[in-house]
């Protein structure tokens, strides 16, 4: 089991790996998507399409490794209704096959009003809770998750994403329009919220595997995602 802080050659490297695992398995796609804040982005990471048992035990893989290696310490797992769960879980099963075995918990989106009732599955949120979600945009999620670890009596310590997207957050306006504001989600929840980030890979990374990809079918994206993030990246 490898602990602790990794050399940025290491977690580089895994970041590559993980990019390519992304677009081989079809999750990391190029075109034109809109995403939740309006943007034109022509880039889409989709981890609900990690849909069989190999992607997905791989991609626990990655989650792992890329915790050990950043040394954030946690007590146990929160997974947010919906894409968390199976992945808050498929990462507790990971970490407990590389014997680090913690608690794991997920909410449902509706209280259940019948059996055990309430909206929390799992073990009790108690202790530092690790936060396990796909990808960051506005934050919002994040705060929903916070709130709910915060009401148990837990402490929301950190978060494990696979993909930063590295650009400029969103905040809702009273007229009911959309404002860019200058830090991104991860750095709102670092910064403002004083919670730990774990990330897989970056949008930094993503450029880095479309430059090194030149000569192929995948470097014909790189000067519209590069223009992307020259627009919208913090």
């Amino acid at each position: 089991m490898v602990t602790g802080q990794a050399s940025s050659a290491e977690m580089q490297a895994l970041a590559q790996e993980f990019v390519q695992f992304a677009v081989d398995s079809g999750v990391l796609r190029f075109g034109q998507f809109k995403t939740k804040a309006g943007r034109m982005s022509p880039y889409f990471f989709n981890a609900g399409l990690f849909d069989d048992g190999a992607k997905l035990s791989r991609l626990a893989q990655f989650y792992a490794k890329a915790l050990l290696a950043s040394g954030i310490e946690f007590d146990m797992i929160f997974g947010p209704a919906y894409k968390g769960i199976p992945l808050g879980a498929a990462v507790a099963v990971e970490l407990a096959r590389l014997g680090k075995n913690v608690p794991f918990a997920y909410n449902r989106k509706e209280a259940k009003d019948h059996g055990e009732g309430g909206s929390l599955v799992g073990a009790p949120l108690k202790g530092r809770v690790l936060i396990v979600d796909d990808v960051m945009s506005a934050g919002t999620a994040a705060r929903e998750s916070i709130a709910l670890i915060q009401a148990a009596g837990a402490t929301p310590h950190a978060i494990a994403i696979a993909l930063d997207r590295q650009e400029m957050a969103t905040e809702k306006q009273v007229d009911g329009s959309v404002k860019d504001v200058p830090h991104s989600a991860v750095q709102y929840v670092r910064n403002t919220l004083g919670m730990q980030v774990c990330t897989i890979a970056q949008l930094s990374d993503l450029l880095d595997f479309l430059a090194a990809h030149a000569d192929s079918a995948w470097g014909e994206h790189l000067p519209v995602v590069r223009a992307y993030r020259e627009r919208y990246g913090v």
